[in-house]
């Protein structure tokens, strides 16, 4: 196998060039079927069909605003301690021109004056329902509040949904890193090292 950051996945990586035949037979991206998640997602390829359709509505045909759409993601990455998660979506976030000092404030963000009142509400409803398993009624009030949109309120909640799916396949499937990506940008801290 090839080397990697991070360990060795569980069921194994389809090589490129199988990743990307699964994926044309499916209609998944190309650029989709090298990433080591979909190497292993695509084992299954009906499955990762599936998965894929979520990622695309959510990523490029949603109501929701992509700045809070990836504060969400990126919390999620960070409480679940989720360096695959993480580490994609920095790169993700930077490219949507989201600021490095927000991304970084988002592991501390309660005490962070970065945060504007909807992605404070956004960053509540993905901290409730990861401990809770729900979005608060008083955190629900203030998406109301700053998100008009119930469409994208919706989203708000499926995104969360979603990505913290993702944090549990990443971890409990054991998937690395891309070749010379490196983990935990920008400075290489994980949730369980020292503050």
């Amino acid at each position: 196998m090839e080397d990697r950051v991070g360990p060795t996945p569980r069921l194994g990586m389809l090589e490129i060039d199988g990743a990307r035949a699964a994926a044309e037979r499916v209609g998944i991206p190309e650029t989709m079927a090298e990433l080591s998640v979909f190497r292993v997602l695509l084992r299954h390829e009906e499955l990762a069909a599936r998965v894929n359709g979520l990622l695309q509505q959510l990523l490029w045909r949603s109501c929701l605003d992509a700045r809070l759409r990836e504060l969400i993601i990126m919390r999620i990455g960070w409480s679940q301690a989720a360096a695959y998660e993480w580490t994609q979506h920095w790169r993700v976030a930077r490219l949507l021109e989201i600021p490095e000092a927000d991304l970084v404030a988002v592991r501390e963000w309660v005490d962070s004056d970065r945060f504007d009142r909807a992605d404070r509400a956004v960053l509540a409803a993905t901290d409730d329902t990861l401990a809770a398993g729900a979005i608060s009624d008083e955190t629900w009030r203030e998406l109301e509040a700053t998100i008009p949109d119930e469409l994208a309120r919706m989203e708000v909640v499926i995104a969360i949904g979603n990505w913290s799916m993702f944090a549990q396949l990443l971890r409990s499937l054991a998937i690395p890193l891309e070749d010379g990506v490196a983990p935990w940008p920008p400075d290489g801290r994980a949730p369980n090292d020292a503050t």
